[in-house]
């Protein structure tokens, strides 16, 4: 099959993609065609992933991405489309975690996490929205959720609970855009065995066991088990799915 040109590729922007899910989630749509933008806060940790991107013949571009600042978020876009000319795939991967017993959670630490996981993926999203509605295109938005805001955990309660409103705005979005021709979804994963989260779950092997023993496959979710359905609802085998927050659990959340 002859390369599409620049022109006629398809553009993504996936934030938070320095690592684990959301590099793989890069390299999957780059290694589909995308030329694909990939945030965070210091770019010069982007240097990988942009490398791997243009290994398979697509353009990368690394951008400045600071959630908890609207400007950032305005910025952000009008990079990406300076540098491809348009988006056609946004992916809110971007996140922070905070693990603490509900009665000691201040109400600095609930804003900080609410501030990038909700708020920070809504602007982001709206940013988007008026990209596509604003120059008549279609579009995709795919938003990383977590089995957290599908089944209560103990001591995650604020991280849960940001991830369970991103399931919600998934379907208010899909509803309000799809006149518009826009697809909005998300992906919630469960317990996903990245580097960092390997290395941590081998310090405490009976953690690791109790986890384990929840998930009827028997093992951990992988980034390439995230990338491969991300992959899927970026492409037009999907164009018929919207509203919609597919688990990536094992049977987690199946009992």
């Amino acid at each position: 099959m002859p390369e599409l040109s620049a022109q006629l590729r398809r553009t993504a922007l996936v934030t938070g993609a320095s690592y684990g899910i959301g590099a793989a989630i890069a390299i999957a749509l780059a290694r589909d065609g995308f030329d694909v933008a990939v945030s965070e806060l210091d770019t010069r940790a982007l240097d990988t992933v942009v490398a791997a991107i243009e290994a398979h013949g697509v353009r990368a571009r690394p951008v400045c991405l600071d959630l908890r600042l609207q400007a950032s978020i305005e910025a952000a876009m009008a990079t990406v489309i300076d540098a491809f000319g348009k988006v056609d795939l946004l992916v809110n991967n971007a996140g922070v975690t905070l693990r603490k017993p509900v009665v000691d959670v201040t109400r600095e630490e609930w804003n900080a996490v609410i501030e990038v996981n909700l708020s920070g993926t809504f602007f982001m999203s709206q940013q988007m929205g008026r990209h596509l509605i604003g120059t008549g295109r279609k579009g995709s938005i795919i938003s990383i959720a977590s089995t957290h805001g599908v089944v209560g955990v103990p001591m995650v309660s604020v991280y849960g609970i940001s991830k369970a409103g991103i399931a919600q705005m998934t379907r208010m979005l899909a509803i309000e855009w799809a006149p518009h021709g826009i697809r909005v979804n998300a992906i919630a994963p469960g317990t996903t065995e990245t580097p960092t989260r390997a290395q941590s779950l081998r310090a405490d092997p009976a953690r690791r066991q109790v986890l384990l023993d929840r998930i009827p496959f028997g093992r951990f979710c992988t980034e390439d088990d995230v990338a491969g359905l991300a992959s899927y609802l970026a492409s037009t085998q999907a164009d018929y799915i919207t509203g919609q927050t597919l688990l990536v659990d094992g049977g987690l959340t199946a009992y």
